[in-house]
Parts: structure tokens; sequence; C-alpha cells
């Protein structure tokens, strides 16, 4: 008999994790076709997937005055940093304009190119159908019930890769200087 791979109960449906693994490898394949279809936007605006999430995100949060990189960083759950990288890449490709922020001179404020929205605009006649496919088969209250649990999976899911890196850290250097000299006298 094969040892579960969860513990807590509301995991284990009928006493084991058979339901979980089927779960996790459901939203593994559902994940892989969701960044499929990211990447097809992207292509067609002749960005990478991960340019392409920023870029619409830029959009969406912008407002009147523009957004900032933590801002968009927030909204996507990544580090400033590797959104500053995408960003730049998109100031290059002339899709985002960067600007000084009139009350922080140490911040900038994004926003779309005219070039951008037109291509942001046209991406639609693909991406409304599309998107519809991805969820074709929710109802409105199981959608609203998934975005829902979605959000509150973020955290977890940053709880548990904290805990991996916590669990899978090397150890202290005097603990392995320790077990090399008890090696040794063996």
């Amino acid at each position: 008999m094969r040892r579960a791979t969860v513990s807590k109960s509301e995991l284990m449906a009928g006493g084991d994790d058979e339901v979980f693994r089927t779960f996790i490898h459901d939203f593994l394949a559902f994940s892989a076709r969701v960044d499929q279809c990211r990447a097809g936007f992207g292509d067609r605006l002749g960005i990478s997937g991960i340019a392409y999430t920023t870029l619409i995100s830029v959009a969406h949060l912008q407002g009147e005055e523009g957004v900032g990189v933590s801002r968009v960083a927030e909204h996507l759950h990544l580090s400033g940093a590797f959104v500053t990288i995408e960003v730049s890449k998109l100031v290059k490709a002339g899709l985002i304009h960067k600007r000084a922020n009139q009350e922080d001179r140490r911040r900038v404020l994004l926003t779309v190119t005219p070039k951008a929205r037109k291509l942001l605009e046209q991406l639609v006649e693909i991406q409304a159908p599309v998107n519809d496919a991805l969820f074709d088969c929710l109802s409105a209250s199981e959608f609203r019930l998934l975005a829902s649990m979605m959000a509150r999976l973020v955290a977890c899911g940053d709880k548990a890769v904290a805990l991996m890196n916590f669990l899978t850290a090397p150890s202290a250097p005097a603990t392995s200087e320790t077990a090399r000299k008890t090696s040794r006298r063996r």
C-alpha cells in the first residue's frame, strides 16, 4: 500500500488521496491549457505570454494617470524586479510608455501606447471566444465560486512555496560540519 501524499482529512475523500491526486493532475492540465492560450495571445502581438499578461494588466489597471510597477506586480503575484524586466521589453517594443510619477519622482507610471491599445483591441476578436471556451463548462455561479476560491488558493500557494523552501533548505553550516565529523568517526 502506498503512502498518502496529503494528511488533511478535507483532502482525503474516501480516506485516501486518489481524488486529490486526480484534482492536481487535472489542475495542472488546465493550467497548461491556460498558459498555451496566453502564449498564443502573446504570439499574436509578437511578444511572449508573460509580456502579454503584463501588457494587458497595465491596460486594465492604468486608469487616467497610469499604474506603478509595484501595483502591476501585486496584481500578477510576481516580484517587482521581474515586472520591471518585462516592462522594459514592452517599452522597447513601443507598447508601454513609462514616465516619472509627479508625486514621487523615484517611481514611474506606466500606460499602454496607442499602438498597444490598437493591438489589444484587435486581439479581442480571438481573445473573447478563446476565453469563453476555457470556461464554457461553468455556470455563472460556478465561475464566481471558482474565482473566489482561486484568489484564496494563491495565498495558500504562497504559504506552500515558503514551506517547501524551508523544508528543502540546506542544513546550516555548523550542522553539516557536525555531520561530516560524525561520519568520519565511524
